[in-house]
Parts: structure tokens; C-alpha cells; sequence
């Protein structure tokens, strides 16, 4: 119904946003993630909607970014999550986050959010291993869709290395692949460039 409004925030709370539009105030339901990320009130932002039309109910869903909304829209048609749900996952994990958590198969990292049991992180997983590809292009694209590259044994032996010192596959899998692969570059130089990485997230 709104692609997005842009107006005034007049209120910010952990899960809500009152934004004012041409007069008219706005309540907004929003990620934890996004409300940190807010500016103050006063400030002019623009917030991506989605729509949530029931018998009982009409509400409004926002993100600062296409990007958010978009995943936002495919966690939501996984059977047993619902809008509630899907805003409860992306308060606790960005969009790229969760598609590489997704991708990499690491259901624990979902299941941390509120309210997601490990079956309904992995009913997540099988649901959307194959669409959440599709929204990479680019080099990007290619790193996720072959996870490791696999002309390179060292990116496979440092993603098993992170995995054996306590990161989550998710982790270990967004590290490696922000590395480029130079001649005889072996395992422990690729670990190394990893850690630093990985310190960061």
C-alpha cells in the first residue's frame, strides 16, 4: 500500500515509531535494530513500509533500507513466522547476517532471536536457501552461491579452523569470502587475514 513515507519522528520507542507525514502521525512497527539506528526526534528520515492487512487488524512495518524490507518480505511467508516473527529476527541480525546465516545452514544464529525455536530456524533455512541467493549480484553473488571458492582449499581449511574456535558457520563463512585469494597463499595467511576480519563484526 506505502512503498515508504518520509517525514518527522516525533516518537521512537525499542519496537515502534511514531513518524508525522503532511499531518498526519504514522505508527510504525519497527526492528529493535533499526530503532538504534534511528536519528533523534525532529529529524527528517524516510522509512520503507510494508503492510499488514488482517480482519482484526491493520499495521505498518518500516526499515531503513529496500534491502531490510525485501527479506523482511520472504521471512514472512515461512510457514509459523508471521510479521511478528520476522521483525523479531532482524532486531537481533542485519539483513546480510541472516542471508548468511541462511546460506552457510547455521540455524543457531537465527534461533537466537525472541520467539524462533531451532525448528523454526531450520524451516527458515530450507524455505530460502534458494531465494535469499538471488538478491546478491556481482562478485558478491559469486562468493555466496560457491560459499568457499572452490579452486581454493585454504579458504575451506580457515572456514573449518574459524568453525573449531567457537565461530558460527555464518561467521566463519562472511570472514573468508571478504578475502582475496593471492599465489601460494596457504590456509594460515587466509586464518590470520579471517581473525582480523571477524574482530570487527
Amino acid at each position: 500500500m506505502y512503498a515508504y513515507i518520509k517525514g518527522e519522528i516525533i516518537d521512537i520507542t525499542d519496537d515502534n515509531l511514531i513518524l508525522e507525514c503532511n499531518n498526519i502521525g504514522y505508527n510504525i512497527r519497527i526492528p529493535f535494530s533499526v530503532a538504534q539506528r534511528l536519528p533523534g526526534i525532529g529529524a527528517t528520515i524516510k522509512i520503507y513500509t510494508y503492510t499488514s492487512v488482517r480482519e482484526d487488524a491493520f499495521h505498518l512495518f518500516g526499515f531503513l533500507s529496500k534491502d531490510d524490507l525485501e527479506i523482511y518480505k520472504k521471512l514472512i511467508v515461512v510457514n509459523g513466522i508471521g510479521p511478528k516473527g520476522a521483525l523479531s529476527i532482524l532486531s537481533v541480525m542485519s539483513a546480510d547476517d541472516l542471508r548468511f546465516a541462511i546460506l552457510s545452514g547455521d540455524a543457531k544464529a537465527i534461533s537466537k532471536a525472541p520467539g524462533i525455536g531451532n525448528k523454526s530456524a531450520e524451516r527458515i533455512i530450507l524455505e530460502l536457501k534458494d531465494k535469499v541467493q538471488i538478491l546478491y549480484s556481482g562478485a558478491t553473488n559469486q562468493a555466496l552461491t560457491e560459499d568457499v571458492q572452490p579452486n581454493s582449499s585454504a579458504k575451506n581449511e580457515a572456514t573449518e579452523a574459524l568453525i573449531s574456535l567457537g565461530y558460527t558457520p555464518a561467521e566463519a563463512l562472511k570472514a573468508v569470502n571478504q578475502i582475496a585469494i593471492i599465489d601460494n597463499m596457504d590456509s594460515g595467511a587466509v586464518l590470520k587475514q579471517a581473525l582480523k576480519i571477524i574482530s570487527t563484526f
